[in-house]
């Protein structure tokens, strides 16, 4: 039945069934094989598998990412970001990798981010003389630091799956953000400097106040919502109810960038990304009961542990199956279906809960930048106006500098837990 299950799984993908109904018809294909379990009991895991408070955080963090979009804090940011750094070789560069990493830590979206910072800088950066292939793919790099500094859509799917702490996985995502950020800023330097790219005047002291001024109710949100949740005033779920509120009483009143008829598009966008979202969820819930049921785990532990016994190159196998799915599965359904098959492992080595639900998260992003699912890619590569194979061979750097950051998360536990073992 576990070879069923999957074979099944495997046509229907092949067909181009989209994954969540995929992984739903795979689980009712078996139980009417088998015929002795009603198909009640996969409506009953379905409902189950969404049925979690913890979840809730998702719609939540999605509308307020939409509402920060929508509402100007892009580019303000950004503007703000111009006045420090835009002067520098390949300033708008790491003006770019600066406002990804500032509304990372607003949106929990890798896509969101993507597209609010690219939007702006993307044809600016093209005007400036920047090449519009590096544009793109910077932008669809920098994008995927938006799941790793919290807030992180996908760290709250893995600390459900796998029972773990919410609050230690975002204090955890900030290590690897900011080193990814860094990375990418070095390299943008580098070679902007290489092909005479950026640099211009310098921003006076009272620009670069004034840029602040106008940016600081942004730059307060992340200071709020994570502050809120690491001071124990709110917990995460509820710090996505807040982000929201703050959102809409910014986006409306203060900076009014946000019309009261511009809220029904906002709510519908935000509504369809999580029903998504939700319905992946819903059926990985049920594919993962007959996964159990059958055993696969267990067996699928026994035989990589059986390969070697070395932590070392037990998780270079696990990065490398990571990297292989991450290039044709979406984030939600690698986290939710592979969390419960690799955790035992990676719990019988001794390896921190926390630090392997980064590690996957940093694997999810990188699937963000490789086709054929790139999304990343899709959304930097219509803004630039670039065939698919352009921004795919320009984005090639940047996959060499994600996947070096990788093996330095993976190796070096700190990155990721000293703010971990700090916060206790």
């Amino acid at each position: 039945m576990g070879t069923i299950l999957f074979v099944t799984l495997l046509v229907l993908l092949i067909l181009n069934v989209p994954i969540g109904v995929a992984l739903g018809l795979s689980v009712v294909v078996v139980f009417m094989l088998e015929g002795n379990i009603p198909l009640l009991v996969v409506i009953q895991k379905m409902f189950n598998g969404t049925d979690s408070f913890p979840l809730m955080a998702i719609p939540f963090f999605l509308l307020a990412g939409k509402l920060m979009e929508t509402g100007g804090i892009s580019a303000r940011l950004i503007r703000f970001a111009n006045t420090i750094v835009g002067n520098l070789p390949g300033g708008l560069a790491i003006v770019a990798v600066m406002g990804c990493t500032f509304f990372a830590a607003i949106s929990g979206s890798s896509a969101a981010t993507t597209a609010a910072v690219g939007g702006i800088l993307i044809p600016h950066m093209v005007k400036k003389g920047y090449d519009v292939r590096f544009s793109a793919a910077l932008h669809a790099t920098g994008g995927t630091i938006g799941v790793m500094i919290p807030p992180s859509v996908p760290m709250v799917l893995y600390g459900v799956a796998a029972s773990a702490s919410i609050s230690d996985l975002f204090i955890a995502g900030i290590g690897p953000g900011i080193l990814v950020a860094i990375s990418l800023i070095l390299y943008s330097y580098w070679i902007s400097k290489k092909n005479g790219w950026g640099g211009g005047e310098k921003h006076t002291p009272k620009e670069i106040w004034e840029a602040f001024k106008d940016a600081i109710l942004a730059i307060l949100m992340p200071i709020i919502i994570l502050g809120g949740i690491y001071g124990a005033i709110f917990t995460p779920t509820e710090a996505a109810v807040v982000a929201v509120i703050y959102g809409l009483v910014v986006g409306l009143f203060v900076y009014r960038e946000i019309k009261w008829r511009d809220l029904g598009e906002i709510f519908a966008g935000s509504a369809s990304m999580t029903a998504v979202i939700m319905l992946i969820i819903a059926t990985a819930n049920a594919f993962g009961y007959l996964m159990t049921r059958e055993n696969i785990p267990q067996e699928i532990a026994q035989f990589m542990l059986g390969i070697t016994d070395s932590t070392i190159i037990t998780l270079l196998i696990i990065n490398i199956l990571l990297l292989i799915l991450g290039t044709f599965m979406e984030t939600a359904v690698t986290i939710i279906l592979l969390t419960p098959i690799l955790l035992p492992i990676t719990n019988s080595l001794g390896i921190d809960p926390v630090l392997f639900g980064v590690i996957m998260v940093v694997n999810s992003a990188i699937g963000m930048l490789t086709p054929p699912v790139g999304i990343n890619l899709l959304v930097a590569g219509n803004i630039a106006k670039l065939q698919n194979t352009e921004i795919e061979r320009a984005v090639i750097p940047f996959l060499v500098i994600m996947i070096v950051d990788l093996m330095l998360i993976t190796y070096i536990p700190e990155i990721s837990l000293f703010l971990v073992n700090l916060s206790k």
